[in-house]
């Protein structure tokens, strides 16, 4: 399980965005699309990432909750929001890999890259690895998991 690629995993069908693309429109996107985030793409590949977190916290920064949009809010672009150089991954890295990599930044998903061409070719989220524990816990009989103990 722990050894298995993430290029066998990971999201392959994108939703991207520019980094002139508004705030509004990526989020209508995310919504009408009902994911967490957008990795941010220009001509030169990849360059950012947008969620759906950062989204939310410039709309209450700007007090919109479900309000009228503001014209600094509608004028916002992604670029301008966006987490810049996001940590990313190969396709040809295992889920441990990309499990240890998401832990040790934080974050709940990474950007999967051709490790030759370094284009972006999918995301693996946190959600994705937890799906593989559950289908591998669940291949297994009952009583025979032994789980090591979480450190404190």
């Amino acid at each position: 399980m722990i050894n298995t690629l993430v290029r066998n995993w990971m999201a392959k069908e994108l939703t991207t965005v520019e980094p002139e693309t508004e705030v509004i429109e990526a989020y209508q996107l995310m919504i009408a699309d009902q994911i967490r985030r957008l990795p941010v793409v220009a001509s030169n590949g990849l360059v950012g990432i947008v969620t759906l977190s950062d989204l939310y916290r410039v709309f209450d920064l700007l007090g919109n909750k479900e309000q009228v949009l503001s014209q600094e809010l509608q004028e916002m672009t992604v670029g301008e929001v966006m987490a810049p150089d996001p940590v990313t991954i190969s396709e040809d890295a295992t889920i441990g890999e990309a499990a240890q990599k998401m832990l040790e930044n934080k974050i709940s998903g990474l950007p999967v890259l051709d490790p030759e061409s370094v284009n972006l070719v999918g995301l693996i989220t946190e959600s994705d690895i937890f799906r593989i524990v559950a289908q591998e816990w669940s291949t297994r009989r009952r009583g025979s998991i032994h789980l090591p103990r979480r450190s404190t």
